[in-house]
């Protein structure tokens, strides 16, 4: 098969989207106006009849610096995309086609976050692990299940000259996607099912919250600046740095623009004061729980699990498959000051999930050794 790739419109790549039961957030077409600091565009992959087989957002970001003679140049990216069969036998000509369409487009470099789920530990595996002091790494940790063709697919990478990224973040966090997250299944699950899977702590603050007239609410625009006042609260416990309360207003102005529940807001309220809020995102048939925050105040009415009770049983009603509670850390060192939030997390009787990580391919190695060696100093 032989296969072109072009640039196409937003409302093919939103049909396209739309087609699936699930696509990463960061690659629905509204995405790229979140990221204003990068030039969006979105990408069709044709076969030889014509016909639409895979589709991508990607960013593309300036070189930093004094802008050399001739084209501009760009780092690519495709944040947990594209949107490809990743088992496709015609996987080489599916990237080789990407590759020489973002080399025309002026692109150094290209980083992509393939879609593809390499491993599963179950929550029961989880407990023991960070019971186990000999412990030290998930990734260590055998897994409950195995896919075993992202194995192929990752070899197959490698032949091509694909280098899978390192993790830059404390704790094993990248500066990119999460390649470790955990998800609770919701496909074939009654509410009641995902209700009894959640552990006796998780149920228990849920019932303490409710006894203490914890209400969540939905919020929307206007209320992004509360949300955000505890998100600054956050950053500062947890140590990292906070986005700024316009990221938030373009993100909701954006995907809500594409479709009204791509992106919903829930506050938790006691006494009148806000305590806890999230985001929760939503394509297809899968739900993030995507930011959240919460003040030191009152944590004895169970702000956060309720909330997340909460947005875990609107999930259910839209017909989710997966909810997917992002980013876990990868350490399992009792230091680690994010084996608090694994924990949290674990309570949701879910599973931590491996992905595939993200690639890099050079396409011109002087500038994009240049450019690594920028962002290792920002």
């Amino acid at each position: 098969m032989s296969v072109r790739v072009q640039p196409i419109t937003r409302d093919e790549h939103l049909a396209f989207v739309t087609a699936r039961p699930s696509a990463s957030h960061t690659q629905v077409p509204s995405w790229g106006e979140v990221k204003p600091d990068w030039k969006a565009e979105s990408l069709g992959w044709f076969g030889d009849g014509g016909q639409l087989v895979g589709a991508g957002l990607v960013l593309l970001r300036p070189l930093p610096g004094p802008r050399l003679p001739g084209l501009p140049r760009y780092f690519a990216y495709l944040p947990e995309g594209p949107l490809l069969d990743w088992h496709e036998p015609g996987l080489d000509r599916l990237l080789e086609s990407m590759l020489a369409h973002l080399r025309r487009r002026g692109a150094f470099a290209v980083r992509m976050g393939p879609p593809v789920v390499v491993r599963r530990w179950s929550a029961d595996a989880v407990k023991a692990a960070i019971a186990d002091p000999a412990a030290r790494r998930l990734r260590d940790v055998r897994a409950t299940s195995y896919e075993a063709r992202a194995g192929q697919v990752a070899d197959h990478l490698r032949r091509m000259g694909w280098r899978q990224t390192e993790a830059t973040g404390e704790d094993g966090f990248a500066a990119g996607q999460p390649r470790y997250v955990f998800q609770v299944p919701f496909a074939g699950r009654s509410l009641e099912d995902i209700h009894n899977g959640l552990n006796q702590q998780w149920r228990r603050n849920i019932k303490k919250a409710e006894k203490a007239g914890v209400k969540i609410v939905r919020g929307d625009l206007e209320d992004l600046p509360a949300f955000h006042e505890l998100y600054g609260e956050t950053a500062e416990r947890d140590r990292f740095i906070p986005r700024p309360l316009p990221y938030f207003q373009r993100m909701w102005s954006a995907l809500t623009a594409e479709h009204p529940d791509r992106m919903r807001l829930y506050l938790a309220y006691h006494d009148g004061e806000v305590l806890a809020a999230a985001t929760m995102l939503t394509v297809g048939d899968h739900v993030w729980y995507s930011y959240g925050a919460s003040t030191s105040r009152r944590r004895e009415v169970q702000p956060s699990s309720a909330l997340q009770w909460r947005m875990m049983t609107d999930a259910h009603e839209l017909g989710a498959s997966v909810y997917d509670l992002r980013g876990i850390t990868d350490t399992l060192e009792e230091s680690s000051h994010l084996l608090g939030l694994l924990r949290f997390k674990v309570g949701t009787g879910g599973e931590a999930v491996e992905y595939l990580g993200e690639w890099d391919y050079p396409l011109n190695r002087l500038l994009h050794k240049a450019f690594e060696l920028y962002l290792s100093r920002r």
